[in-house]
């Protein structure tokens, strides 16, 4: 039983950080400077007539 709780912890602490780390790339990425227009763009797609 005690391999199995050694797992558990390990899991939900380094899952934790990872999740962290990945959700913060993403705020990252979604903020970068550089990615206003492509986000502006597909922003407006919705409203462009064909």
């Amino acid at each position: 039983m005690e391999n199995y709780t050694q797992a558990a912890e390990f899991a939900q602490t380094w899952g934790l950080l990872y999740f962290v780390l990945i959700f913060l790339g993403v705020l990252v990425y979604a903020f970068w400077p550089r990615n206003r227009d492509r986000f502006d763009d597909a922003a407006h797609i919705p409203l462009r007539e064909d």
